[in-house]
């Protein structure tokens, strides 16, 4: 009887991640429908749907599997077996890599995050390397035989939607003149071999996007052509997005997840790595809205670093927080965060508050502003990585998080979350190097994130520049969410003038103050440590010290108007 359990328990297994698959594509089809009826709540409700999808169906499954077992399932033995049936079963699989980490799941949950090795579940997937002959075409190739007009006339129609172009020669005009003007010099549109597009539309919030690139020989151009509806029923071609940055900034680890279809996902990742090698496997994985598997390939990537690295985690830059502690390692652009044990008395938050906040994000639209993070459970580090001071420190302010033992250093709970310059100290250097460019943009940026933000109806809380992170694109972007808040759920009031002298005095305020009241005059203390920064702040965004436009803030989310935020600058746009 023992001997038919992992035989069972792979089958299990399997059942439930396959209807875990077929929900996903179903409610990712859903989007060009959508996009089609400019029912822009219905995409942004579709993409928080298929991210509790997954902890739904995987803990139903778990549940379903130990109530089938019963105590049987608790024996680890059972699982070494059930993996090796289990890798039988979804070999000639086209998703083999997703159907791994759903075992993992699965497993992690039977067993409460403890007893991970590769004996038991995929730590190593076996489906690495392996090359999957499925006969899908993932992208449609063009020539420039009959000319380029010709060729973007094609594509066009190839990418039609269920609605009309505004205006195709338009937009076909917009293009033809964009490709002519960047063109590398030494090249003409008839030396180009062959133009590659990914046969499925990308969707998210207001826009659908259509991405390829162009072959020059042994050179290659990435591409994305972001189409917008006119919410009148036709749609447009708004830009051109040639350069690698501004395309990886497309698919940023700042911004929503995009509904695509995708079926073979191994191979989709590996056309989409080609287009920007600088994104990570595990970073594309989360785009495309597989973030359990993003979660899995940044793992395999972490460890393969540390066997090829040998530099000291440290404390991660910036101004200590009061909710987390903060570590990193220099030569890996990762930090980790630990939940303290003990908060600052200023803060009015709990652990369970915290990590509540973590997934609000998750789900939220980010608007390019927010980074996505990934939670993990028993993280265990090598316990030479880690010196004294910093391991001291790990246990002073968070100890019930960590178990040291003599080769290895596991914390329970922490999140990994992609490495950014801290905005304080680049605007320090900026200042002490009297580069005003730099300073200039970064207070500009800090003002529109706080304003995409507040649009998006995320109130950040705590404002401080600490708070706050500098990209390797020069983005400013927001990652300290134990105090952010629904707009919606502020009370944004004007400070009250004084009765008397006295009370301006005092070091307490004369007012009464609710726990969700908001007062924009105070945020003047957020520059208040240059008064070259104070001043480029109240020229660009001095309407953030008014509760007026919060109140408008507050009106438009209600209206439930959605901003246009997209990932690429305005002087971009075609003209229409």
């Amino acid at each position: 009887m023992m001997s038919q359990y992992p035989q069972r328990i792979a089958e299990a297994v399997l059942v439930r991640f396959i209807d875990y698959r077929d929900r996903f594509q179903t409610i990712t089809a859903r989007a060009q429908r959508l996009f089609e009826q400019a029912d822009w709540h219905g995409i942004q409700q579709a993409v928080g749907e298929r991210i509790d999808l997954y902890e739904i169906n995987s803990q139903q499954a778990a549940d379903a599997i130990i109530a089938e077992i019963g105590e049987q399932v608790y024996d680890a033995g059972l699982w070494h077996d059930a993996k090796q049936a289990y890798i039988r079963l979804i070999w000639r699989r086209t998703d083999g890599e997703l159907a791994e980490t759903f075992y993992n799941s699965l497993y992690c949950k039977v067993f409460k995050h403890r007893q991970i090795d590769n004996e038991h579940m995929f730590i190593r997937s076996t489906m690495e390397g392996k090359e999957i002959h499925s006969g899908d075409q993932i992208y449609r190739v063009y020539t420039l035989e009959r000319g380029l007009v010709a060729m973007l006339s094609q594509l066009l129609d190839d990418y039609a939607f269920a609605i009309p172009w505004e205006n195709k020669r338009r937009d076909l005009r917009n293009l033809a003149s964009y490709v002519r003007k960047n063109l590398p010099e030494e090249l003409d549109a008839r030396q180009v071999g062959t133009v590659e597009v990914v046969r499925s539309r990308f969707f998210r919030n207001k826009g659908a996007y259509i991405v390829g690139r162009v072959h020059f020989g042994e050179r290659q151009w990435p591409f994305v052509l972001p189409v917008l509806h006119n919410e009148q029923g036709a749609v447009y071609v708004d830009t051109a997005i040639t350069d690698e940055n501004e395309v990886s900034i497309v698919f940023s680890f700042t911004r929503s997840y995009f509904m695509v279809d995708v079926n073979v996902p191994s191979e989709f990742i590996r056309f989409l790595h080609s287009l920007i090698p600088g994104k990570s496997l595990a970073e594309l994985y989360s785009s495309i809205g597989f973030y359990k598997q993003g979660k899995a390939e940044f793992y395999r990537a972490f460890m393969d670093h540390l066997e090829l690295s040998a530099d000291q985690f440290v404390v991660a830059p910036g101004i200590k927080g009061m909710v987390m502690t903060v570590f990193t390692l220099p030569s890996y652009p990762i930090v980790f965060k630990v939940i303290k044990d003990r908060f600052s008395s200023s803060k009015h938050v709990t652990r369970k508050t915290v990590k509540e906040k973590y997934q609000l994000v998750k789900r939220h639209d980010r608007v390019g502003r927010m980074a996505d993070t990934q939670e993990f459970t028993n993280f265990v580090f090598p316990r030479e990585r880690f010196n004294q001071a910093l391991l001291g420190e790990l246990q002073e302010v968070a100890g019930s998080s960590i178990v040291v033992d003599q080769h290895s250093v596991t914390i329970r709970h922490l999140w990994t979350e992609r490495r950014m310059e801290p905005l304080n100290i680049y605007v320090d250097k900026a200042l002490a190097g009297h580069d005003e460019y730099a300073l200039f943009h970064a207070i500009n940026e800090f003002g529109k994130a706080i304003k995409q933000l507040a649009a998006a109806n995320i109130f950040a809380g705590d404002m401080l520049f600490k708070n706050f992170g500098v990209t390797r694109h020069g983005r400013v972007v927001f990652y300290d969410y134990d105090e952010i808040m629904y707009i919606t759920e502020c009370n944004f009031r004007r400070i009250p003038e004084p009765i008397y002298p006295e009370q301006e005095l005092s070091g307490e305020p004369w007012y009464s103050v609710g726990p969700n009241d908001v007062f924009p005059e105070e945020f003047s203390i957020l520059t208040a440590c240059n008064p070259t920064v104070r001043k480029i702040f109240n020229e660009l965004h001095g309407d953030l010290l008014d509760v007026g436009f919060w109140h408008q803030m507050q009106e438009q989310v209600r209206r439930g108007d959605i901003v246009d935020v997209f990932p690429y600058r305005k002087v971009r746009r075609f003209s229409r």
